[in-house]
């Protein structure tokens, strides 16, 4: 049986992951919450344990899965471009900025505040990723309700999420990429982005209207 490990994102805990944890688990997945510190551990630390919970579970496992929300998705993706020797397995990234967030930029420029709150992945959402060039399958699934934090920050260009644009998690070199309807926060709770995680995490694509 193959295993996935959710990431939650910034300023969230696991227990945010619990809707998704428990369908995940009804198609069939053991599924495995991995809790850290946001803004207050480094990235290097938070990778380390991650990847080191990966090789745990690869032991007894054909494959482990990553699956993260937001900055999540930019972790899932740094751990997998920097430690080739991770098991086999795909990434599905939920609303996440890969290829930088526009709001962080903003928020950060609002001063010394603002950077603190984006902590020490304040660079990895800023700017993201400019190709994704990893061995691992990554597909997004991303929001395009706009009602959100980053609403209040300025005006989002194209669709959004309220947080993050539709075309912000469009980065060259993924597999596939879905759009359902729904906000930032509500992709955690979504039954059609559960769906189309699970397509994604069994074919290596999602369900696409028509197809």
């Amino acid at each position: 049986m193959d295993h996935v490990i959710l990431l939650h994102g910034l300023w969230m805990r696991g227990f945010a992951l619990l809707m998704l944890h428990r369908r995940l688990m009804e198609a069939g997945f053991r599924v495995h919450r991995f809790d850290y510190m946001s803004v207050a551990q480094t990235q290097q630390r938070i990778l380390g344990s991650l990847e080191e919970r990966v090789q745990e579970l690869a032991q007894n496992a054909p494959a482990v899965h990553l699956v993260g929300h937001s900055l999540g998705g930019l972790l899932a993706l740094q751990a997998c471009a920097s430690d080739a020797s991770l098991p086999r397995g795909r990434v599905v990234c939920l609303g996440s900025p890969l290829k930088g967030s526009a709001a962080a930029r903003r928020f950060a420029g609002k001063g010394r505040g603002g950077e603190v709150l984006l902590g020490h992945n304040r660079e990895l959402i800023e700017h993201g990723f400019d190709r994704w060039n990893g061995s691992r399958q990554v597909g997004v699934v991303a929001g395009r309700l706009p009602l959100g934090l980053g609403s209040v920050l300025g005006q989002f260009e194209g669709d959004n999420d309220g947080c993050v644009t539709v075309e912000e998690t469009r980065l060259p070199g993924i597999a596939d990429h879905c759009v359902v309807e729904t906000n930032h926060t509500g992709l955690l709770f979504s039954q059609e982005a559960a769906r189309q995680v699970t397509e994604f995490l069994h074919q290596g694509h999602f369900q696409h209207a028509g197809a």
